[in-house]
Parts: C-alpha cells; sequence; structure tokens
C-alpha cells in the first residue's frame, strides 16, 4: 500500500520542507529520546496477533515497524504521515529491517482509507496536527471496523513539559521573531486539555474514552543537546536564517537554559503524557 496523497495546508508545507529533512536526518536521535513511548503503544498489541494495526503520524516509522515485528507474519501494519521525506525513510527502515511494514504518503485526517480496514488505531504523539480534529477522528473511526480499538499517546499541557519550551523561552529576547505557539491551534501542546480530547473523539464515532496520564524518563546525550534545540522545534525552524553573531549568543543562551535537566553524560526531562483509549461504536 505505497500510495500517496496531495494536501496543501501549511502542516503539509512544514513536514515536507526543512522540518520533515531534519527529523530525516535526526531520526536515530529521536528514536532514543522517543522509545519509551513507542514500547507503551508496542505492548498494548498482542504479540502474534492477526491483527490489522494503523499507526496516524507515523513519521520515520520506528513505531510502525516495531509493531510490525511484534505482529508477525499474520499481521499487518500500516503507518501513515503527511511527510514525504519520513514516509521515504519508513519505507527504506523497514525494507533495511526485513519488516513487511506498509506505508501511506497522506492526511490521515482526510484519507479515503478502505472502510473498516483496522481493528487497532495507534499514534505516538501524531495527532495533535490536524486542522480539523473532529473531521479528522470521524474519517479514523470510517477507517476502523466496528469494535477496533485506539490507543494513542499525546503531550499534556506545556507548563508539565518545560523541557519541551526551554530553547524557545530561552530565545526569546534575542529572536522576536520566534513565533508564539498557539494554544487553539493544531500543534503540540493542542491535546492538552482532555475535555478537549473526549469533545474530539465522541462525535465521530469514538467511545468508551479513557484518558489516563503517563509519565516517563527520557534521556538523550550530552553531546547531542546543541544539535536537538538548534535543529528542532520552533528555535530549529528559524535559527538557519539568522546571522553567525546572533545564532552565537542564542545557542549559548539556550544551552545555559537547559543547565538544570543536564547530569553529566546525560541530559533528563520527564514527558507528561495523556494516554488516551476508546472503542469504535
Amino acid at each position: 500500500m505505497n500510495m500517496t496523497h496531495s494536501t496543501d495546508d501549511s502542516q503539509a508545507a512544514r513536514w515536507n520542507g526543512r522540518t520533515g529533512h531534519i527529523w530525516v536526518e535526526e531520526q536515530a536521535l529521536l528514536d532514543g529520546l522517543l522509545r519509551p513511548l513507542e514500547e507503551l503503544l508496542v505492548e498494548a498489541v498482542p504479540a502474534g496477533h492477526e491483527g490489522r494495526v494503523l499507526d496516524v503520524g507515523c513519521g520515520t516509522g520506528g513505531t510502525t515497524v516495531a509493531l510490525a515485528r511484534r505482529l508477525g507474519p499474520a499481521g499487518r501494519c500500516v503507518g501513515v504521515d503527511i511527510s514525504e521525506p519520513m514516509i521515504a525513510a519508513a519505507r527504506a527502515r523497514a525494507e533495511r529491517e526485513g519488516v513487511p511494514a506498509s506505508f501511506v504518503r497522506a492526511d490521515a485526517g482526510g484519507y479515503a482509507f478502505e472502510t473498516a480496514a483496522f481493528d487497532t488505531v495507534v499514534s505516538r504523539l501524531g495527532v495533535m496536527f490536524f486542522d480539523d480534529s473532529v473531521r479528522a477522528f470521524a474519517n479514523l473511526r470510517r477507517a476502523a471496523e466496528d469494535g477496533a480499538r485506539l490507543r494513542v499517546v499525546v503531550w499534556r499541557g506545556a507548563e508539565e513539559n518545560p523541557f519541551m519550551t526551554t530553547a524557545e523561552r530561552a530565545a526569546a529576547p534575542l529572536l522576536p521573531e520566534l513565533p508564539a505557539r498557539r494554544p487553539d491551534g493544531p500543534g503540540q501542546f493542542a491535546f492538552a486539555d482532555p475535555a478537549l480530547v473526549r469533545d474530539v473523539l465522541t462525535p465521530g464515532g469514538w467511545a468508551d474514552v479513557d484518558i489516563q496520564p503517563f509519565e516517563v524518563d527520557c534521556t538523550l546525550p550530552t553531546a547531542d543537546l546543541v544539535r536537538y534545540f538548534t535543529r528542532l522545534g520552533p528555535l530549529g525552524q528559524l535559527l538557519p536564517d539568522v546571522d553567525e553573531r546572533t545564532r552565537e549568543r542564542i545557542v549559548t543562551t539556550v544551552r545555559a537554559a537547559f543547565e538544570p535537566f543536564v547530569h553529566g553524560t546525560e541530559v533528563r526531562f520527564t514527558a507528561a503524557c495523556w494516554v488516551v483509549g476508546a472503542q469504535a461504536r
């Protein structure tokens, strides 16, 4: 199922441009950083299960491949993402690792999936970017058979995830054009409010919504910290376009702001998430 569906919204422009390519280049760093969340989703799927799993916002395919490996040859696992460079990397990963996962480059919120094709829908931090979340989850419900399970991990609020906003908060005085996050729009913390999550899922046919807090310790090598904050997130989008002197000041300032998270050779922080479960009715 190596199909392509085109969309021209702002998310597509972002994830098919510089940001998407950087995520591919930093695939190993991000895989290591987010592996505890991947494991949470993979462990929820029975091993050797004749299941049909859809991984929404699959990125470079780490979770999709891990799920396909757990299902084994009797199962079927499909990853969908809006980013062509990341889908290309996901396909290459699956081929390299000899895992029969397949991938669709599409906007999962509007793509015409086969009706009732999946018994499980999962996502690791990939469902907060829809322009119309109610419509998107209704579309995913159509792709799910009656009784199918939904299990997604989303970020809680920015105030509970200070590591994730450290770079932009520290850089803001030196980079006035750094865009402010929109609390009412698509983005990393769009599903911080559990009441909103329920309001999004229920109209589309998802019932028995269960939202549980989940915290997990994440790490990355201290040697990779500067690369992390200069290439990823809001700061990573703007930093390549500033002059060298300003860049040096920003890097020095932001690196100092991360010091509370640095413990010798490791950077450590707690990821505060919601684990959202529901059933297709």
